[in-house]
């Protein structure tokens, strides 16, 4: 039985109840200690770097739990089997938001022995963490991290399992057209609101250069800080505007603050879409927003509910952590199996050949994916996809492409 289907077995176990999930200790093993013509080692750790304290800690620590759940399933699931049965030993390092802290913390790490990385949440942090990794010789597996120029810097031990910034503004863009176009309605103008940072422009820049090849109009396209409260203005811009959707790229709370700028200024949109939106498809955003977020569509990255292994560890995360498994968590997840089953096929602690076997791998995630997992020259994993979500009766529902879909997509989408 291959590292992946016993770790699904063991997390379908848990799901059930039959497997407890338990930590574990020892010494570690990092590079200067293990290599595949040595003996086996009892432990190999894994260090994962995510903001444990600060505005993102929630998702942190949803991240840093999910790292956990999935070395606990390694080992209840008999460890690294090519070699000789050795546990997996998570280190988990609060990198607080700050890209200096987690260079620091990728960095001592290493010197203690970490045999991969994952992380960061934090394109800014990702980066720091990557160029650490390059000169370490360390492979480096983010979970979420979007902006496209992590990869750009010709790293070879880095890697990158989520679209990024500009393969999600894109497909966004496609599928938009597609499923306006489906409902007899093509969209004709969009408004753009992305937030100021790198992430926002990369989004917006790749879907607008989409849009323009599909024939709609990207117009007014506004930046905005995200930490604004109030986007009345930007909102009435778009609406004076004439355009049929409004396309956003943000935060939670800045998304937030567009949902009630748009319930008052600018109903009659025929949507709101997200656009790798970190609001529109959180479960929370259905209690803050405006009629519950009614009809709200985000095209994003998102863990698979229609995949039945997927499901199975939403529900044990859920059922051992209390709270819904965000899709950051279980990119993590992925990350940290990823990793495992290099190892697994490696048969080695050397990080220089769990690179090698990261770089060949064909992992099936429990994320939306375009097939395996499968790293291009760069580390980019040129299958990774997007969903687009829609709220619905209370709910975020997958709703298009049909092949993903959980509910059928309501377009025209009025928000209120």
């Amino acid at each position: 039985m291959n590292t992946t289907r016993r770790i699904a077995t063991s997390v379908a176990a848990f799901a059930l109840g039959a497997v407890a999930l338990a930590g574990c200790a020892g010494s570690a093993v990092g590079s200067s200690q293990a290599d595949a013509s040595s003996e086996a080692p009892e432990e190999i750790v894994i260090g994962a770097l995510h903001p444990l304290s600060g505005s993102n800690a929630a998702d942190g620590q949803q991240m840093s739990n999910a790292a956990q759940m999935a070395v606990d399933a390694v080992n209840d699931a008999g460890g690294i089997a090519s070699l000789g049965g050795a546990r997996l030993v998570l280190e988990a390092a609060d990198t607080r938001g700050e890209p200096e802290t987690g260079q620091s913390e990728a960095t001592r790490l290493i010197q203690e022995g970490a045999a991969a990385l994952v992380g960061s949440y934090q394109s800014g942090t990702s980066a720091n963490i990557a160029s650490v990794s390059e000169r370490n010789g360390v492979p480096f597996v983010m979970d979420v991290s979007a902006l496209d120029s992590i990869l750009e810097q010709g790293y070879t031990y880095s890697f990158r399992i989520q679209p990024s910034a500009s393969m999600m503004g894109t497909q966004s863009a496609t599928y938009l057209s597609e499923i306006s176009t489906a409902a007899g309605d093509p969209v004709q103008k969009v408004g753009y609101l992305y937030e100021q940072g790198n992430f926002g422009a990369s989004a917006y820049e790749a879907f607008a250069a989409k849009a323009a090849e599909l024939g709609i109009t990207v117009d007014p396209a506004i930046s905005y800080d995200p930490t604004s409260s109030d986007l009345s203005t930007q909102v009435q811009q778009v609406a004076a505007a004439g355009a049929d959707v409004l396309a956003v790229s943000g935060y939670y709370n800045d998304s937030l603050a567009v949902a009630r700028a748009v319930n008052s200024i600018a109903p009659e949109l025929d949507a709101v879409f997200g656009v790798a939106n970190g609001g529109f498809d959180q479960v929370q955003f259905t209690s803050d927003a405006p009629n519950g977020g009614a009809n709200y569509l985000d095209a994003n990255y998102r863990w698979d509910a229609t995949n039945e292994d997927a499901v199975a560890v939403a529900d044990a995360f859920e059922e051992k952590f209390g709270q819904p498994m965000r899709t950051s968590a279980m990119l993590t997840y992925d990350a940290v199996t990823l990793i495992a089953e290099a190892i697994e096929t490696a048969g080695s602690a050397d990080p220089a050949a769990i690179r090698d076997a990261i770089a060949d791998s064909d992992y099936q995630p429990h994320v939306v994916n375009a097939g395996p997992v499968s790293f291009d020259e760069t580390g980019q994993n040129v299958n990774a996809s997007v969903v687009t979500m829609q709220v619905l009766d209370g709910a975020v529902r997958q709703v298009f492409p049909a092949d993903l879909a959980q509910e059928q997509v309501v377009y025209p989408a009025p928000v209120n």
